[in-house]
């Protein structure tokens, strides 16, 4: 059992008390979804707040870094909830598998957007650069997968998937927060860069070698 397998069994012990009581109270999945893509429109406000303030000294923007921080990991929560709840509920849906895929996608993007402006407003520029290659870097990787499977390829491998680049945003923005220091933030974004953009080529190759042994 890998690590991933090790955190998900952990994470569903705790949550599937709470799927039982949202399956009696009628809560859908789609439902689910559309709560943690809201969240993340709301840490996307916390972020863009953040580079207004570093901008014109309104107010501290670590504060709101770190709350910013804190709701993307509380939103990461409804991401895993809303795939249990389907399975558990005997709720599964294409429409709601292309639900759920659009809105992730759209989670990133805002949120990781919001940062680019904060290290922007704060005078850093080439993290703002940084920042946008972790958000190509996270589509692609979404991206190849995606077109791989409509090749019936099952492809899955690399390091930084949704879930890791969820939780190395959310824990380097707290952290941020925390300490007053964007360097915790600038740190998590390049990992994301590197990582993500890794992985994605790391799928092709991938891909590569399935349709050359086809």
């Amino acid at each position: 059992m890998n690590y991933r397998d090790f955190l998900q069994k952990v994470i569903y012990h705790v949550i599937d008390p709470f799927i039982k009581l949202m399956i009696s109270m009628g809560i859908t999945p789609n439902a689910i979804t559309t709560a943690g893509f809201v969240g993340n429109l709301f840490a996307m406000w916390f972020f863009l707040d953040a580079a207004m303030a570093f901008e014109e000294s309104t107010c501290d923007p670590y504060i709101l870094i770190c709350l910013g921080g804190i709701i993307i990991l509380v939103a990461g929560l409804f991401d895993m909830m809303d795939g249990r709840l389907a399975r558990m509920g005997n709720m599964s849906s294409t429409f709601g598998a292309l639900w759920d895929s659009t809105l992730d996608r759209y989670s990133e993007l805002v949120t990781l957007f919001a940062i680019c402006l904060i290290f922007i407003k704060a005078g850093w520029f080439w993290m703002g650069v940084t920042t946008f290659a972790a958000m190509i870097g996270s589509i692609m990787v979404s991206y190849v997968r995606a077109r791989a499977e409509g090749l019936n390829i099952e492809c899955k491998v690399g390091l930084m998937q949704r879930p890791e680049r969820v939780v190395v945003t959310a824990v380097v923005a707290i952290i941020s927060g925390c300490v007053s220091d964007l360097w915790w933030l600038a740190g998590g974004m390049i990992l994301i860069a590197v990582l993500a953009n890794i992985t994605a080529f790391w799928r092709i190759i991938h891909c590569y070698k399935v349709l050359n042994g086809k």
